[in-house]
């Protein structure tokens, strides 16, 4: 007889019972059965064993990852932009987790964006408002006279903000309505860009600017016409801002196979190469402290940028010491 608790292999429990009596039952019944189990029992046992801690072992590498893309989850929705998870466990798991943290990253800088607008915008407002203030209290108090050229001082600052206002409208909806790409026609991109330094050109003459103009005939795009209006004024105005007196500007225009492009260039000052990457941010400065005495709020190269992209175009800007270069493009069809 095998020891208590040992197993027998069912061949030879087999094997035992067809020795002495092929019809016998393997365990008789004026005898206690063997107390030797079958192997396959004991093995079955084992593995089985064996795979609940390997369930539990996967559970927990699955679940642990989980939960924490739960938790940063919930710190996100709640405003805690800065929320990452670890990026672990099995690749569909960590492919999750990177994914959550592309988004949380990209959530956190809009977030900066809409907090430097709202900051901006309250500064750019605050100014004028502040000089308005000024005046007004001035002239009650009779330290200013109520003349003319105390209300021409008012009325620049309120056309200040009136420029502002439709500044932001128009960064807002620009590419909304006859802005947008679906509204563009052909149209003749060289008269546009014509008429647009003709408008420009008397106050560049008073500032001591002088325009060369190099044109040809045949370059035509597709856009809307308010939207090439409204670039090449914005353009032209940030040109004369940052151009010295006896300095230059150049509006050039070329046609290609598949998009044309239209260029503006000053002397002067250029930009920093630091900076030339987020001049087309809106509320961006390159020097703060002049883009204010000058009336600029930062705004009219975003705007440059919203109206062209949502025609199908591209804008860009190139500078170096003595010279600044921006430029468009337009799709021809």
């Amino acid at each position: 007889m095998l020891p208590k608790g040992s197993c027998v292999p069912w061949k030879n429990r087999e094997r035992r019972r067809t020795k002495h009596n092929p019809r016998a039952p393997a365990f008789p019944s004026n005898r206690a059965p063997d107390s030797s189990a079958p192997c396959g029992a004991a093995d079955g046992s084992v593995a089985g064993g064996a795979a609940v801690v390997l369930s539990v072992a996967i559970a927990r590498r699955l679940t642990a990852p989980l939960r924490a893309v739960s938790a940063a989850a919930s710190r996100l929705a709640e405003g805690d932009y800065a929320a990452r998870v670890d990026v672990t466990g099995p690749a569909e798991v960590a492919s999750l987790a990177g994914s959550f943290n592309q988004m949380a990253m990209q959530l956190e800088a809009q977030e900066q964006v809409r907090r430097d607008f709202v900051a901006n915008a309250s500064h750019e407002l605050r100014t004028p408002l502040t000089n308005l203030q000024g005046y007004l209290e001035a002239m009650r108090d009779g330290v200013v006279e109520p003349d003319r050229a105390a209300f021409e001082s008012l009325l620049e600052e309120v056309e200040r903000l009136m420029r502002l206002s439709r500044s932001l409208d128009t960064l807002a909806t620009g590419d909304l309505g006859v802005m947008a790409a679906g509204a563009s026609t052909e149209l003749d991109l060289a008269a546009a860009v014509r008429t647009a330094v003709d408008l420009a050109r008397p106050g560049l003459e008073r500032a001591g600017i002088t325009v060369a103009v190099e044109v040809p005939s045949d370059v035509r795009a597709r856009s809307e016409p308010d939207a090439v209006a409204q670039v090449m004024s914005n353009l032209l105005q940030n040109a004369t801002r940052y151009t010295p007196s006896g300095g230059a500007v150049a509006v050039q225009a070329e046609s290609g196979p598949a998009f044309a492009r239209v260029t503006v260039s000053n002397t002067g000052a250029g930009i920093p190469a630091v900076d030339l990457p987020h001049v087309f941010e809106r509320f961006y400065r390159v020097d703060k402290s002049r883009d204010r005495a000058s009336g600029g709020a930062g705004i009219g190269l975003a705007i440059v940028r919203r109206l062209v992209e949502a025609s199908g175009g591209q804008v860009g800007a190139e500078s170096a010491a003595g010279w600044t270069r921006f430029w468009f493009t337009l799709p021809v069809r």
